[in-house]
């Protein structure tokens, strides 16, 4: 099975939302900041210096990732890039489709420049976080969590891209 990923076309855009909606509703509810990123993606990914990765199987799109400056900036002089929206399609999920967007998503985040990346899921998503800590994210202890616009998040993930970041993190 070979997948491949590319940079989101605007053709993509309808598999992008359709993905998204499949597994948050199948999980949870759609909320208000999923509407806000999956109708307006233009203006709330890309618009704002985002990009969004898709991954491909057979010509069809099979998952998708987008990483994008973070809805919340900890001020601490680091570039951040914040991932959202990670997808792959039901039925296909657990077949590296997630390794790959995930993969590129950390290569467009050093591409970007980024210090560091940052990432927030649910406990119940088991699979999306061993996922991410195999993929070198760290938990966020309680004291370091972030305000969050989602009700369904409540783990919270950091992975350091540059020696001075995971010096500063270590602080």
């Amino acid at each position: 099975m070979a997948i491949t990923t590319r940079l989101y076309r605007p053709e993509d855009r309808q598999a992008f939302i359709d993905l998204n909606r499949d597994w948050i509703e199948e999980y949870f509810e759609l909320e208000d900041s999923d509407r806000e990123q999956l109708e307006e993606l233009e203006t709330s990914i890309l618009d704002k210096g985002g990009q969004i990765i898709v991954a491909l199987l057979h010509d069809r799109v099979a998952g998708t990732g987008a990483i994008l400056p973070p809805h919340c900036d900890p001020g601490d002089g680091r570039k951040w890039l914040e991932i959202v929206k990670m997808a792959a399609r039901k039925g296909l999920r657990g077949q590296g489709i997630g390794r790959a967007v995930i993969d590129a998503l950390i290569q467009q985040a050093r591409a970007m420049d980024a210090d560091a990346v940052w990432l927030e899921t649910n406990a119940d998503l088991t699979a999306a976080i061993r996922l991410y800590e195999r993929s070198g994210f760290r938990h966020l202890g309680s004291d370091d969590l972030w305000p969050t616009p989602y009700a369904r998040c409540n783990v919270q993930m950091v992975l350091e891209l540059s020696s001075a970041a995971a010096a500063q993190a270590g602080a």
